[in-house]
C-alpha cells in the first residue's frame, strides 16, 4: 500500500520540501519536447527506440562526425537532448564536483556548467560512475539524480542552468553504486533509490520539489530506473528488483498490484507488449521473465539468459536483447520460444536502440554494432569504432546519433560528446 511520510520523518528525509498529508498533484505543466527531442532515458516512449530516424550507419573518428567536444569529468549517463541543447551529468573526481554541463545541439559549444554538489564522494564499483543518471527535461526544467554524502538528491535547474528546487529523496547504503534516472509524468518528476538500507520511490512536483507521494521498498540493492509504460489498457509505473515486480499508479502513487517474479538486483528498465511486462536481472540469478500486467500475478514465462546491464526492446510481438556477454537475442514475446542468436564481440552495459529494425548496440570497447534484427534473423551492417570505452547508451534523434565515449589521451582518460551525422 502506498505510503505517505508522516511529517516527522519528512523532517529528516525531505528537510528542504516537506510533505503533505495527502497526495496532492498540483495542476500539470505541459511537458514541452519535440517528436525529434530525446528528453529523457529511453528516448521519447521510454521504449529504447528512436521513431522515424535516418542515422548515418556507418562511422568512425574521421567519417560522418559533424562536431565533437571534450566532457570535464566522468558519467554513465546518455545525453538528453531538448531544443538546440544537449544536457549530461559528470563527475569530476579531480575536483569533487557533481553538474549539469549544457551544451549547442548545432555546434557542440559548450554553453554552461552548473555545480550542483561539491565533495562528498563516495567509490562503489570500479565499473560505476557518480554520474550515472540521464537527465530528464520538460522543455523549461532538468531533472538530475546524484549519490552524494550517503543520500540521493534529485536537483532541477532551468534552462540556463539556474538551480529551482533540490530535494533529498533517501540515505542511501552504496552496494555498487547508483544510476536510477528520473522520469516525468503529468506535474510531476518520479525518483527512485532503492539500496540495502530500505530507500523509497517517490514523485516530485516539477515545479516546486514538493513531495506529493512516496512509497518505501525493500531492504536490497537494485539499480533500476521508474520506467511508465501503457499496460493492460493504463498507464502503469514499473519497478522490477527486490525480489519484485511492481506496477503503481503514477500519478498517486497507489500500487495497482505486485508479484514475485524478478531477483534482488536488476538494472534494465522494463518493457512491455502492453499484455506482458518483461523484466530480467542477473543476481542472485539470471533471468528473463514475463508477467502479466492484469494484476494476475502470472509469470506467463521465463528463462534463465543474463540480461542484466543493457535494457531489452519490443518491436512488434518480439522481445530483442543484447546480452551483457555480447550475444543478440531475439523471442517470442507470447511464448518465449527463441528465434535466433548472434555473437557480436565484447561486454555491453549501454543498452541497444531500435531504428525501425535496425539495431545500434554499443560496447565497453566503444564498438558501435549496426543489425538489422528482424523475428526471420540477424544481418549485419556496420562495425564503427570511436574512442576506447563506453558505458553511456547512444542518443538518436533529428538523423543524428549522441555518444559519450572515453579514448585515453597522453595517458589521461579524457571523455567526448560526439555528434554523428550524414554530411550535406
Amino acid at each position: 500500500m502506498t505510503r505517505i511520510l508522516p511529517a516527522l520523518l519528512c523532517v529528516f528525509l525531505f528537510p528542504v520540501v516537506g510533505c503533505a498529508d495527502e497526495p496532492k498533484p498540483s495542476k500539470a505543466e505541459p511537458i514541452a519536447v519535440a517528436p525529434t527531442d530525446w528528453a529523457w532515458w529511453r528516448g521519447p516512449d521510454r521504449t529504447g527506440i528512436a521513431p522515424k530516424q535516418n542515422p548515418p550507419l556507418k562511422w568512425s573518428a574521421t567519417e560522418n562526425v559533424l562536431w565533437k567536444s571534450p566532457v570535464p569529468g566522468r558519467g554513465h549517463g546518455s545525453p538528453s537532448v531538448v531544443g538546440d541543447r544537449i544536457f549530461l551529468a559528470t563527475a569530476d573526481h579531480d575536483n569533487e564536483t557533481q553538474s549539469v554541463l549544457c551544451f549547442d545541439r548545432t555546434t557542440g559549444k559548450p554553453l554552461w556548467e552548473t555545480v550542483v554538489h561539491r565533495g562528498g564522494f563516495v567509490k562503489g564499483n570500479v565499473k560505476s560512475s557518480l554520474a550515472s543518471c540521464t537527465i530528464a527535461c520538460d522543455g523549461k526544467r532538468v531533472f538530475v539524480n546524484f549519490l552524494n554524502a550517503g543520500a540521493i538528491t534529485t536537483t532541477a535547474l532551468d534552462l540556463d542552468g539556474k538551480q529551482v528546487w533540490q530535494t533529498k529523496i533517501s540515505d542511501y547504503v552504496l552496494h555498487q553504486g547508483f544510476g536510477s534516472s528520473p522520469a516525468l509524468y503529468g506535474s510531476l518528476v518520479i525518483v527512485s533509490a532503492d539500496n540495502k538500507g530500505g530507500g523509497l520511490i517517490a514523485a516530485l512536483d516539477r515545479a516546486t520539489g514538493k513531495l506529493v507521494w512516496s512509497h518505501e521498498r525493500p531492504k536490497f540493492p537494485n539499480y533500476v530506473s521508474p520506467i511508465i509504460l501503457k499496460a493492460d489498457g493504463r498507464d502503469q509505473l514499473f519497478l522490477s528488483g527486490c525480489e519484485l515486480v511492481t506496477s503503481l499508479d503514477p500519478l498517486t502513487g497507489k500500487k495497482i498490484w505486485e508479484t514475485k517474479g524478478s531477483t534482488t538486483e536488476c538494472v534494465t528498465s522494463a518493457v512491455t507488449d502492453g499484455k506482458v511486462v518483461f523484466t530480467s536481472g542477473g543476481y542472485p540469478k539470471n533471468h528473463v521473465a514475463a508477467v502479466a500486467t492484469d494484476g494476475s500475478g502470472k509469470v506467463v514465462w521465463e528463462n534463465k539468459t543474463r540480461v542484466y546491464v543493457p535494457s531489452m526492446v519490443v518491436r512488434e510481438d518480439h522481445l530483442y536483447a543484447v546480452l551483457d556477454e555480447g550475444v543478440a537475442m531475439c523471442w517470442r514475446c507470447d511464448t518465449g520460444k527463441e528465434l535466433w542468436k548472434e555473437r557480436l564481440d565484447g561486454t555491453f552495459s549501454a543498452s541497444p536502440v531500435f531504428v525501425g529494425d535496425t539495431v545500434f548496440a554499443t560496447n565497453e570497447a566503444g564498438k558501435t554494432f549496426v543489425f538489422k534484427a528482424t523475428p526471420e534473423g540477424f544481418t549485419p551492417i556496420s562495425v564503427n569504432k570511436l574512442g576506447d570505452d563506453a558505458f553511456a547508451t547512444p542518443t538518436i534523434c533529428g538523423d543524428r546519433i549522441y555518444m559519450r565515449v572515453a579514448s585515453q589521451v597522453n595517458g589521461k582518460r579524457q571523455e567526448m560528446l560526439y555528434c554523428i551525422g550524414k554530411k550535406e
